[in-house]
């Protein structure tokens, strides 16, 4: 599914000439591609899953998160704008993200239903979001709500 708007998105910016969109698009279908190779040796021939896929979307967000933190430390605004940009065209093939409160709700579910009750649990709630929640999360702003609510 999300191979196939990647597909479909890469065609319309070569149409458009939008080279910025088309280099990430690129990039992104890149990194799929070394995901798919990664998981051959494991049986997965087909490549990896839509799951998968929206994971190493948010992991390439993020890392471009962490990029513009350190550019703007160097004052390369320059730079900043580009990753930005980055993160907007990644974000078109993610779901829409779970606002703060969703999360909290979500959070508080799951750890009802593990009857977490401490820091130690955490791992249990974490597993327990991202079955539920794969793509429509921000698990690192999960973690820190968690903490917040085992503590």
């Amino acid at each position: 599914m999300i191979r196939e708007q990647l597909k479909k998105a890469l065609i319309e910016a070569l149409k458009n000439k939008d080279e910025k969109k088309t280099a990430t698009i690129r990039l992104i279908n890149a990194a799929i591609k070394d995901k798919d190779i990664e998981a051959r040796p494991k049986g997965i021939t087909d490549g990896i899953d839509d799951t998968a896929v929206m994971s190493l979307l948010q992991s390439m967000v993020k890392q471009r998160k962490e990029s513009i933190e350190m550019y703007k430390q160097g004052h390369r605004e320059d730079l900043v704008a580009s990753e930005q940009a980055e993160i907007d065209i990644i974000n078109q093939f993610l779901p829409q993200q779970m606002s703060e409160e969703e999360t909290k709700q979500a959070i508080t579910a799951v750890i009802q239903e593990t009857g977490a009750t401490s820091i130690k649990d955490m791992g249990k709630v974490m597993g327990g979001l991202k079955a539920k929640y794969a793509g429509k999360m921000d698990f690192s702003t999960a973690s820190q709500l968690i903490k917040a609510l085992l503590s």
